[in-house]
């Protein structure tokens, strides 16, 4: 489990690395520009590692499967090369997926240069599109969603399947312990899945305005900040910190 947290904890801070550091730059010096390459380059290491991320969340529901409904069988099936792959396979798909829509979408001939967001994201560069969109970025689009629907399936089916076990557990304390390993994760899936669900099936709208800005935030920097919070909740060190803290 720590070994997939150490991943995901790299992609939310790629996730933030991407965004964040240009924003500000540009709001420090009373600018909006950005280059066409560094336009590109954000839009692709964005969407990677936001493949990525749910990717490996993914993994992360059936990691908890197997060592709670398999605890005898954990070592095994959950070997350290088998885990070692699964990531690697989760940071290609991840990195492919980028290079797949980032093709797909500066495929495009753009009818402006003016992008109504503070980073180069999926619905504000199609909205620059003259002709419509293409038939391969329409194919990447169904295909998504079809990826995060199958995932989320997969995720929600694993952790009936987990509650299931976790309520024929007999003692109390193993219940909580096994609890304590399943909510953090099932609150970041839902967190990122309800965000970005939010954000890109909202109506869009030519006039650019704050709740724009504010649902992107929401999902494209939220996630990636609470998620580090939500997981060291189980910590008890922070947890004593924190109850010293609302004690003043």
């Amino acid at each position: 489990m720590y070994f997939f947290l150490r991943n995901l904890a790299l992609q939310d801070l790629g996730i933030a690395s991407v965004t964040v550091p240009k924003s500000m730059i540009n709001s420090l010096m009373n600018t909006r520009h950005i280059s066409y390459f560094g336009c590109v380059t954000q839009y692709f290491l964005f969407l990677s590692f936001e493949a990525s991320d749910f990717s490996l969340l993914t993994i992360m529901a059936y990691d908890r499967y197997v060592a709670i409904c398999h605890p005898l069988h954990y070592e095994m099936v959950m070997s350290w090369k088998y885990c070692t792959e699964i990531v690697i396979v989760v940071w290609v798909i991840g990195i492919l997926y980028g290079m797949l829509h980032t093709t797909g979408t500066f495929s495009i001939l753009f009818c402006s240069n003016v992008v109504n967001q503070f980073f180069c994201e999926i619905p504000e560069m199609l909205k620059l599109s003259c002709s419509g969109i293409n038939l391969l970025e329409v194919g990447i689009l169904v295909a998504s969603i079809i990826a995060v629907v199958g995932c989320f399936t997969f995720i929600i089916v694993s952790y009936a399947v987990i509650f299931k076990a976790v309520l024929r557990i007999p003692s109390e304390k193993g219940r909580q312990k096994a609890l304590s390993t399943c909510i953090p994760h099932l609150t970041v899936v839902f967190m990122l899945v309800l965000s970005g669900s939010i954000a890109y099936l909202r109506p869009s709208s030519n006039t650019p305005s704050y709740l724009d800005i504010g649902l992107t935030v929401l999902y494209a920097l939220l996630p990636p900040l609470f998620n580090p919070i939500i997981y060291s909740m189980r910590n008890k060190n922070i947890k004593y910190v924190i109850s010293q803290i609302w004690r003043f």
